[in-house]
């Protein structure tokens, strides 16, 4: 063995003998922490529905392919599709062979969604006259109803998504004269943790969402926390902040008071999409939609202004005015 030779072998050695002593536990909260926290534990329902159906880990490809066609008619071909990404994720992330790499599984997958395709559920998007009418209902002397309508405004105008709702601090807020300043220290497309900034500005009438969370946070006496909280039927805060799912509650309970007919098709994400359909009819820019809703990619915005221009530019208008015009 030459000296060359004895050198390389000994540095890889010394990189051995480094990564079998980094700290087991230590390794694996980072490895964690790579995945969203909400795609982990998606992945770990499938690995665990996976199991309950009876299959084995690591599983092989006829099982994963069983799998498929046992529920080939019972689930949406989208959850079958994020179920095999889990299997996939679960195998690497184990150093065991990807059962799921095989071109008999993605032909399966592939015919499944042929046959048993159906179009994706979206958010209703309403429109701002539905908001008013919302906020408009609540009473401005119950403590509830104050928070409830901060809440609403503040996910409209702020687009927020429920999990950034409910994890809005106290300490993320920097008022100002012209209105309120909120940092998101983490959200679902910032999962480095850079922050994204959204800015609120005061305006007249009854839907000033800064206006609605100064007045909730000051009847509330809220001075550090979350900032949207629980009430009891007595009036009092609670010291936690909301869970994610109150905000799909509080959405459908003052959409159905308010006799708005689209309420099942309403959940929180309604607030994101009516932000962007709502601010492209009144004629706000590509660029300042998706600033407000730190929306990533152009594609996600375009697709909510497109939902807004579906009378806009209308062939079909197009036709009837100029029927109306030669009758």
């Amino acid at each position: 063995m030459n000296e060359k030779t004895a050198k390389i072998r000994g540095e890889q050695s010394l990189r051995n003998v480094e990564t079998a002593q980094l700290p087991a536990v230590t390794q694996q909260r980072y490895i964690e922490a790579a995945t969203a926290d909400n795609t982990r534990r998606t992945y770990q329902s499938a690995i665990r529905h996976f199991e309950r159906w009876g299959g084995l880990l690591p599983a092989s490809e006829p099982m994963v392919i069983r799998y498929l066609l046992d529920h080939a008619d019972r689930l949406n071909p989208r959850t079958l599709s994020l179920r095999v990404t889990a299997l996939r994720q679960w195998h690497r992330l184990q150093s065991f062979p990807d059962p799921t790499d095989g071109a008999e599984v993605r032909k399966t997958l592939k015919g499944i969604e042929r046959i048993h395709g159906q179009p994706k559920r979206k958010a209703k998007a309403f429109r701002l006259e539905h908001l008013e009418s919302m906020v408009n209902l609540l009473d401005a002397d119950n403590l509830k109803s104050i928070r409830d309508r901060a809440l609403l405004l503040t996910g409209f105008f702020g687009a927020f998504r429920r999990s950034e709702l409910v994890e809005l601090d106290v300490e993320y807020l920097t008022w100002e004269s012209e209105g309120v300043i909120i940092l998101l220290p983490r959200s679902k497309t910032d999962q480095s943790g850079e922050g994204k900034i959204k800015a609120l500005p005061y305006g007249d009438g009854p839907l000033c969402a800064a206006s609605a969370l100064r007045q909730w946070l000051e009847v509330s006496d809220i001075d550090r926390g979350p900032v949207f909280r629980g009430v009891t039927r007595w009036g009092v805060v609670k010291p936690d902040g909301l869970n994610p799912a109150s905000v799909n509650l509080i959405l459908k309970t003052v959409a159905e008071d308010a006799g708005l007919d689209f309420v099942p098709e309403l959940s929180s994400h309604s607030l994101r999409r009516s932000l962007a359909t709502s601010a492209h009819r009144s004629g706000a820019s590509f660029e300042s939609i998706k600033r407000q809703g730190g929306w990533s990619h152009d594609g996600t915005v375009w697709e909510y202004i497109e939902e807004a221009q579906r009378f806009e530019d209308n062939a079909v208008a197009v036709l009837l005015a100029k029927a109306n015009q030669s009758a």
